[in-house]
């Protein structure tokens, strides 16, 4: 009764702040007088009638439907990250919602809801696929969740650069704006939350027995599948339902739960109640922020951002204080090397020959699409600085993950998953937005800030907890969602430079002059130099701490040295053509699938497979929906995220 007392205390003390927020130019008296007749006579009547009281009531019915399942999820799974985010059960209504405008514009109108439910749910249900039904409790689930997210977060990028027009309107509502001009959104969202009424009144036996395992709730007279898929049903159509009326906020669903275990939320009903309240606190509070903010700077602030804000931190805390750590696993292959290294050394190097013939000799046109001729000068000088940066991108960032995987000793690290080249992202784009300046013209010095930033994070929270993937990985899922707040931010703005700000986020080599280009190519050919000096350190830090250190190895230095060479890589890299996912996973896998133990030979074709990926996604962007071009990054990370995705599957349903 303390523990509701205080929560109850805390609602009513955030509804007071919000409301006195968003009208302060209203005394509280008038306020009451204006809700209790519900009738305005002024212009500051009407913005607090249908203005700010309908935004504080979407606000309450969003915070307590994305808590509620986010609280179910976890129940479910018995596991305390796993979340309409960590799901991928967000980007999957969202993608689906993009869809509904672009390709069924007449049916949106009545049915977009049901489109956020299909991708919602078809995100879900492949996450929980891959990981198997004994991952979803581990790490595999949050793996697949953030693999699909990733993914479908590409797969968004692509449809809406192709469709300028039709998804030109949905920037701020992606960012979660809580902005409210009537009471519109607020009637058509309660009646699709009062499945909430059933959860309660009918959840709370079935849950306590999931509690004692599947095979003694089963005993018990639990039908495990049927109450499964009906609770996990219920919990995707409040998620998509609160997507469809504001958009995308984070964190709302991960954090509530946890907290409310945190103060004592014990059983079934007591933790969904709590988590309701909890949901409804935490969204309310961002957006007395994201009104506040939106006065001080006279702009627009979208709630969305600042629940990412609030809520990238309250992951990481939780992430460090709460879960179990996983045993690390070494960089080895799990597959047996069929052919000499050589024969696959020279197959590569034919396939980048074939690769750079085509893109040089190939000239499509819109008469004739396979006509190959020797390029003109003009040509020339327009593809040659492109095809150096993609080669010179595809090394650093495949050295860069070699590193990393060698360092924290796991096979699925890489520079874009532990938030490192998201890092770089957020830096420029942070910087982007302070000196109002294009993003083009940001410099190199604000995305290594931002990588040696979260390199720092790494390893402050790394060490503590012997490199733990799970807690590692978490940092990553966090620093996207903060990320993806920022970059919703940023083109909510609505300013002339958007759709640049949209080709550079998704790994563009479009802007890439001659000169940025050699520049690129001498930073990145320095750090690879140095880098073949370290291969010594590499091997012996990849077996274990005790290894290295009885070999003479000054590990503390040995680390900082190694982050720092991947800080320099992916900030080069990242400065230039924007984030590429996937690559710094992709390059050193299939090196060592192709039997590249050692150091330096992982190197070596980590360097020619990521020069391969890039150069290929170059070749296929440019021409594969001719005279309109795919950016490079977005392709390299569908496909990348494909191969994590079959990677995970193989993994889990082999650990089965």
């Amino acid at each position: 009764m303390t523990r509701y007392g205080l929560l109850l205390l805390a609602l009513c003390s955030a509804v007071i702040l919000h409301l006195h927020i968003s009208s302060i130019e209203m005394s509280f008296a008038a306020k009451w007088q204006v809700i209790s007749s519900f009738q305005a006579q002024t212009f500051a009547d009407f913005q607090f009638l249908y203005a700010a009281l309908p935004r504080l009531v979407l606000a309450t019915l969003i915070g307590a439907a994305l808590a509620l399942a986010g609280s179910l999820f976890q129940q479910l799974s018995q596991n305390s990250l796993v979340s309409p985010l960590t799901l991928g059960a967000s980007s999957g209504a969202w993608l689906g919602l993009i869809c509904s405008a672009v390709w069924f514009p007449t049916l949106a109108a009545s049915y977009s809801v049901w489109f956020a439910l299909v991708g919602a749910l078809l995100a879900t249900g492949t996450a929980i696929y891959i990981a198997g039904r004994s991952g979803t409790n581990n790490l595999h689930l949050i793996l697949a969740g953030m693999a699909i997210h990733i993914l479908l977060g590409a797969v968004a990028t692509v449809i809406v650069l192709l469709n300028e027009q039709p998804t030109q309107n949905l920037f701020i509502w992606g960012a979660g704006d809580l902005s409210q001009t009537d009471w519109q959104w607020v009637e058509w969202l309660w009646p699709k939350l009062v499945l909430c009424l059933v959860v309660f009144i009918f959840s709370q036996r079935p849950l306590l027995l999931l509690r004692l395992g599947h095979d003694n709730a089963r005993a018990r007279g639990l039908h495990i599948k049927s109450f499964i898929s009906s609770i996990a049903l219920i919990a995707l159509w409040l998620v998509a339902s609160s997507i469809t009326a504001v958009g995308v906020i984070a964190f709302i669903g991960l954090i509530a739960p946890n907290i409310a275990r945190l103060i004592g939320a014990k059983k079934p009903r007591d933790e969904l109640a709590s988590s309701l309240l909890l949901g409804v606190i935490l969204l309310i509070s961002s957006d007395c922020i994201a009104l506040y903010m939106s006065q001080l700077s006279e702009g627009f602030v979208p709630t969305g951002t600042m629940t990412a804000l609030l809520g990238a931190p309250l992951l990481i805390y939780f992430a460090k204080r709460q879960l179990t750590r996983h045993p690390v696993t070494q960089n080895q292959s799990h597959f047996a090397v069929t052919a000499p290294l050589l024969r696959y050394g020279i197959l590569l190097s034919v396939l980048m020959v074939l690769l750079l013939a085509l893109i040089f000799f190939h000239q499509p046109n819109s008469q004739q699409f396979w006509l190959f001729a020797l390029p003109d000068s003009l040509t020339f000088s327009l593809r040659w600085p492109k095809v150096l940066a993609v080669i010179s991108v595809g090394a650093g960032i495949a050295v860069a993950g070699v590193i990393l995987q060698r360092l924290v000793r796991n096979p699925l690290a890489s520079p874009d998953i532990l938030g490192i080249t998201g890092g770089a992202k957020l830096a420029v784009v942070f910087s982007t937005l302070l000196v109002t300046d294009t993003i083009i013209n940001s410099t190199l010095v604000a995305a290594l800030v931002g990588s040696l930033a979260v390199l720092l994070l790494l390893i402050c929270l790394g060490r503590a907890n012997q490199y733990a993937a799970n807690v590692i990985i978490l940092i990553g899922i966090a620093l996207s969602a903060l990320i993806e707040g920022v970059i919703h931010f940023a083109l909510a703005k609505g300013t002339s430079d958007v759709y640049q700000t949209i080709h550079w986020l998704a790994g563009s080599s479009y802007y890439v002059n001659d000169k940025q280009a050699m520049l690129l190519f001498s930073i990145v050919a320095t750090l690879l130099v140095i880098t073949m000096f370290t291969t010594r350190w590499l091997t012996l830090i990849a077996s274990s701490d005790e290894i290295a250190a009885g070999r003479g190895v000054n590990l503390t230095k040995v680390r900082l040295t190694l982050l720092l060479l991947v800080a320099l890589l992916c900030a080069s890299t990242t400065a230039l053509m924007g984030p590429i996912a996937f690559v710094g996973l992709l390059a050193p896998h299939i090196a060592s699938l192709i039997g590249a133990h050692k150091a330096i030979q992982q190197i070596h074709f980590a360097i020619l497979i990521g020069m391969l990926l890039m150069l290929f996604s170059e070749w296929f962007a440019n021409n594969a929906l001719y005279p309109q071009q795919i950016p490079v990054g977005t392709l390299i990370s569908i496909i990348g995220g494909s191969y994590f995705i079959l990677l995970l599957f193989k993994q889990s349903h082999k650990t089965r």
